[in-house]
């Protein structure tokens, strides 16, 4: 009984070892800790923060993440403002594509930033809590009319559409959706580089809509 007892906890030992080292991750690339702007949009009682990727390493990933915890005063601020866009102190973005937990010091901008915004809360912590969509922008599609859209399902019927950013020229796309019927996930436009009205109108008939964030001119060339 008692060598059966201690060939049961050799087992037990192995597995929780085994299991710590699967849960052990690689370092992150020291190449990807930079400063990632990005812009908040709230969604009901939630604000979400989307990064603004560019082809380029250190920001080659699109990644959407909800925000822990937002006070009262801030979350009305975001609510009310046509864009909020956040320049955070250094730090590396692989954590968010790995779907961690991490807290970011940022000053927080009405408008703009890198074209005269007005700041409006300085060193401000963001807990980054939940991933909602990550991508690495590598081995892209051609430039097309087809349009590719990933889906984030928030809860319920409500959904967020993000395009996925195809090689130059592209753009980067957001929408809220709401979902009264199935929403088609690729979709043709009449440009390869469509406007932001024309996108939204390939979605209307899914729902109730919100536009969330629309850039084009990143991606380009």
């Amino acid at each position: 009984m008692r060598l059966l007892l201690t060939l049961l906890l050799i087992v037990m030992c192995g597995f929780a070892i085994a299991e710590e080292e699967k849960l052990t991750l690689p370092p992150v690339d020291p190449a990807y800790n930079a400063e990632h702007p990005m812009v908040l949009v709230n969604q009901g009682s939630s604000i979400i923060a989307i990064n603004l990727p560019t082809y380029n390493l250190p920001n080659d990933v699109q990644v959407v993440y909800k925000i822990g915890n937002p006070d009262v005063a801030f979350l009305g601020f975001v609510r009310n403002a046509e864009l909020i866009t956040v320049k955070p102190q250094a730090f590396n973005i692989q954590h968010l594509v790995r779907g961690e937990e991490i807290t970011i010091t940022a000053d927080i901008y009405e408008g703009d930033y890198q074209q005269g915004g007005r700041l409006i809360y300085s060193k401000k912590e963001l807990v980054l809590d939940k991933q909602l969509y990550a991508r690495e922008l590598k081995e892209l599609s051609e430039s097309s009319q087809w349009q590719d859209y990933d889906m984030i399902t928030l809860n319920g019927t409500e959904r967020i559409y993000i395009h996925k950013i195809q090689k130059a020229p592209s753009y980067n796309h957001l929408i809220f959706v709401d979902l009264v019927n199935a929403c088609m996930q690729k979709l043709r436009t009449s440009k390869r580089v469509p406007a932001e009205n024309e996108l939204t109108y390939k979605f209307i008939n899914c729902g109730t809509l919100k536009p969330l964030y629309y850039n084009a001119d990143d991606f380009n060339k």
